[in-house]
């Protein structure tokens, strides 16, 4: 039986916002990945990125999923790139439902901007960036079946909607 929710999807789309919500009415264990990889690593994440590189992030990204995919009753917000490996959504298919949260390229800048967190987006033109992210990723994300547009609604609403889906599928917390 499949017994954890894993929120994936772009930057600023609502993932550890939502996730949290879905976590506490549902009486699960939140685990945002990118907060516990800065934990682990004792560094943020641009600091990461700077120093050892996105390759390195991706493989602790991926040593995580792994972990993180053998345990029940978990709400797991990914990073933005976790989906950049097929193997961590085949991982987490495996054991939990994954619903990939979507939101407008200008929605996502609105959300975002002023994050100093966002190594991607540390860039001249954060929109266009944006844009071009997106633009790779879309397979990626698009290969997802449940998907939730946040662009017009409250994280709340999002949280209800992943809820009804989780309990219509016939998913617990045994």
């Amino acid at each position: 039986m499949q017994s954890n929710i894993v929120i994936c999807g772009f930057m600023g789309t609502g993932k550890s916002a939502v996730g949290r919500i879905v976590a506490d009415r549902l009486a699960f264990r939140f685990v945002d990945m990118d907060d516990l990889i800065v934990q682990r690593e004792g560094r943020s994440i641009p600091a990461i990125f700077r120093d050892s590189g996105e390759k390195y992030f991706r493989k602790v990204e991926r040593d995580l999923v792994r972990e993180l995919a053998s345990s029940n009753g978990l709400v797991i917000a990914t990073g933005g790139g976790v989906v950049l490996d097929r193997r961590n959504l085949e991982d987490f298919s495996g054991t939990g439902m994954v619903v990939c949260l979507t939101a407008t390229p200008e929605k996502i800048f609105e959300r975002t901007k002023g994050d100093t967190n966002r190594p991607l987006l540390a860039v001249p033109d954060p929109m266009a960036r944006i844009r071009e992210l997106l633009d790779k990723r879309r397979p990626y994300y698009s290969a997802i079946p449940f998907q939730i547009d946040t662009t017009n609604m409250s994280p709340e609403q999002v949280a209800d909607e992943i809820i009804r889906r989780f309990r219509a599928v016939g998913q617990s917390s045994e």
